[in-house]
């Protein structure tokens, strides 16, 4: 997981974030071969934390705009509030809004690619590499995997 963010996420979200993965990844897997292949398009789809950002700071922009230019221009300064988030985010991976997407689900792109390499793992993808002697837990092997960039 992205230190940054995880060090500005309340311990007990990011625990919650955690075991909702583990429990993706031992359901899929239970439910067979067609459910963990569902999954991994559905991974695919997902959006991570970044494009949630992007996306709630691109609505207040335009937002801050339209209400500068039709109600009062104090509202002109939204855009500025924004950025300076959006760059406090880039520079300490925090800003007033991660609480708030992280706690509604919104994960990191190395959260994402974690379970979906548990996944693969599970699946078999990786059957003729060579796999650490005890990975711990399925988000560890994913974890390892994930750092050894396989697709």
């Amino acid at each position: 997981m992205s230190s940054r963010v995880a060090a500005h996420t309340a311990p007990d979200v990011n625990k919650d974030l955690a075991r909702l993965t583990e429990i993706s990844v031992a359901d899929h897997f239970a439910a067979g071969a067609d459910a963990v292949n569902l999954r991994l398009e559905e991974l695919d789809r997902e959006w991570d934390l970044d494009q949630a950002m992007a996306s709630v700071s691109a609505l207040m922009v335009a937002l801050g705009g339209v209400l500068g230019l039709t109600v009062s221009r104090r509202f002109l300064g939204i855009p500025f509030v924004v950025a300076g988030a959006l760059f406090q985010h880039a520079v300490e991976g925090w800003s007033p809004v991660l609480p708030v997407l992280r706690r509604l689900g919104f994960r990191t792109r190395q959260e994402i690619d974690e379970e979906r390499y548990a996944l693969k793992a599970v699946r078999g993808d990786f059957k003729d590499l060579p796999q650490p002697a005890n990975p711990g837990s399925v988000r560890d092997l994913g974890i390892i995997l994930h750092r050894w960039r396989i697709n």
